[in-house]
């Protein structure tokens, strides 16, 4: 996010100079270098967050000082009348769209404070006589912070919703739009393999039309759930719609992408889903070759190739692209598929 602020926030640096330049005759030409400083802060916080492990801690430290530098050029001109006090609340504007709730607070009671120490180190028995002096910039810092938080948390409400399934809490499709393209554009680096797993619930039809769409609704946030939890990154899992379901396995080679998936086949299997209904998947495979850039229509097709053998070959079972085959005859079959495992 603080990415994306960056332009925005050097137009907002242009602004505040022609604002400056242009009140110069009144404020002080020397007004102008307290902003080169808070150009120089950020422009060396932007470089630091780049190699840092914690870049927050550099972006909320520039941050933090560029509102001491705000308020110390405010202390500067020692008038109670100085509006550009209120400028502290433009970056109390940008928290919540990089910080954590508490990094909100710890922003908002920063800037109160200087605030307070601004305005009572001007003139604090005007202040005492007259309290809005000092609460009206507070409540415009405070009434800042809590719109721009609320818009913000909508913002990222609205956008999780179109990246993740209601039902299941997987991802969907138009995250794994995103995230494959990330890939290909990683592939064409690093040259290492992707895997595509595309799994099926075996007979699910069955379980609707036996037991209710409830019922089926549990079986497949069950299932979901069992092949979440069998991949240590959140993004590795997808529902593609109805009872099909994709796993990425970024660096897995066909191999190893068998392997995972004849876990997942057995995982399912196991274990008790739904209203205690024990049901099968049936699994198709298929990876990237080493050394080329990730094309996801083309291994998402060999995926679901296998699939269909899969299931045409008696479901619960993994199959493997047939033009990829490199696993042991004893294991994989020419066309992919594995030994029937015992009916669950």
């Amino acid at each position: 996010m603080d990415r994306r602020l960056q332009p925005i926030r050097r137009k907002t640096f242009v602004v505040l100079a022609v604002g400056l330049v242009g009140g110069g005759p009144w404020l002080g030409w020397w007004t102008i270098a307290p902003l080169l400083s808070a150009v120089a802060v950020f422009w060396v916080a932007e470089r630091l967050s780049g190699r840092s492990a914690h870049p927050e801690f550099a972006i909320f430290g520039a941050w933090a000082m560029s509102q001491g530098i705000i308020a110390t050029s405010v202390a500067l001109t020692g008038s109670l009348r100085d509006v550009t006090v209120c400028w502290l609340a433009i970056p109390v504007m940008t928290l919540s769209a990089r910080f954590s709730v508490r990094g909100i607070v710890a922003g908002v009671g920063l800037t109160v404070a200087l605030m307070a120490v601004v305005l009572l180190s001007a003139d604090p028995s005007a202040v005492v006589r007259q309290p809005p002096i000092l609460f009206a910039p507070v409540l415009l810092v405070v009434a800042s912070a809590m719109l721009s938080t609320a818009l913000m948390r909508s913002d990222i409400e609205h956008r999780g919703e179109a990246l993740i399934d209601a039902l299941t809490g997987m991802l969907n499709r138009n995250a794994l739009a995103r995230r494959t393209e990330e890939l290909r554009q990683q592939s064409e680096i690093s040259g290492d393999p992707v895997g595509v797993i595309v799994a099926d619930i075996d007979h699910f039809k069955r379980v609707n039309d036996s037991h209710g769409h409830a019922a089926g609704d549990a079986v497949l946030k069950d299932v979901a759930y069992i092949l979440r939890k069998h991949f240590r990154a959140f993004e590795s899992a997808y529902r593609l719609g109805g009872e099909e379901f994709l796993i990425l396995l970024p660096g897995a080679d066909l191999p190893h992408t068998f392997e995972q998936a004849e876990r997942l086949r057995h995982a399912v299997a196991a274990q008790s889903v739904g209203d205690g209904q024990r049901v099968t998947i049936s699994l198709g495979v298929a990876a990237s070759r080493r050394s080329s850039v990730f094309d996801y229509p083309t291994v998402l097709s060999e995926a679901d190739s296998a699939l269909y053998d899969a299931k045409g070959a008696g479901r619960n079972q993994v199959c493997a692209c047939s033009r990829q085959a490199e696993r042991p005859a004893s294991t994989l079959r020419l066309t992919g598929s594995v030994e029937p495992a015992p009916a669950q």
